[in-house]
């Protein structure tokens, strides 16, 4: 069965351009022209990933994709003017895969496609429902079931990937993971050339679940290496 892929643009060039590159390479392409389209078609299709406009009228990229991070893990490629650092930190900072700065070669794009779809396909590591569905590491108590987070009996509100990289964490406890294991362990890639997007989701985890996010107790750094997780009968 064909691959089903959702593109996303207000200019109509790149809409024909990238649609007939991906079609070529035997894609199935559905596009949208704004945000509030992107959403709607997420909502009643089942795509294998998102190649997403940032700068688009109606509802922008940065919100399509917090949206849809909220409860889809789906691989989501941004394409985009901006080209500075601030923005690509932004980008992974909210769940992007990838990030495209125009103007692109379409070949590129369709070398990207192609190598996250090789990943979609590889065996699957542990999911979260592979795990015990309660566990509990004081004082955290982490439901993998409805993935569901509480500290201190209150209830934590974390992103996919916020909650994966917990639950990894969690249930290897005083276990070290490098930036890339976690790489490849959350987001099912091995590009170990950019681990930005692990940096930027633990500060962001750490935001949520420690008194103290510049001194860590639960989510420690092991400087050279990457993290790991103490609980707390264990400080």
């Amino acid at each position: 069965m064909k691959k089903r892929i959702l593109l996303v643009d207000d200019e109509p060039s790149i809409l024909d351009v990238c649609t007939r590159y991906l079609e070529r390479e035997g894609y199935l392409v559905l596009t949208g022209k704004n945000g509030e389209e992107a959403i709607k078609l997420w909502q009643e299709n089942d795509f294998t990933l998102i190649i997403l406009d940032l700068m688009m009228p109606v509802l922008d990229g940065w919100k399509v994709c917090e949206t849809i991070r909220e409860s889809d893990d789906i691989p989501i490629i941004f394409l985009t003017a901006k080209g500075e650092e601030y923005d690509r930190l932004v980008g992974l900072t909210i769940g992007a895969n990838d990030y495209i700065t125009k103007p692109f070669n379409p070949r590129e794009l369709v070398l990207r496609v192609n190598s996250i779809c090789r990943l979609l396909d590889y065996p699957k590591k542990a999911k979260v429902t592979d795990y015990n569905l309660m566990i509990t590491t004081k004082p955290f108590t982490i439901n993998a079931m409805n993935r569901e987070v509480f500290l201190n009996q209150k209830h934590i509100d974390l992103t996919v990937k916020e909650f994966d990289l917990l639950l990894l964490l969690a249930t290897h406890p005083k276990q070290v993971f490098s930036r890339s294991q976690l790489l490849y362990q959350v987001w099912q890639t091995e590009f170990d050339d950019d681990t930005t997007t692990v940096t930027v989701h633990i500060r962001r985890l750490r935001e949520k679940v420690e008194e103290n996010p510049s001194k860590p107790k639960y989510i420690q750094t092991v400087w050279g290496i990457g993290y790991k997780f103490m609980p707390s009968e264990s400080l």
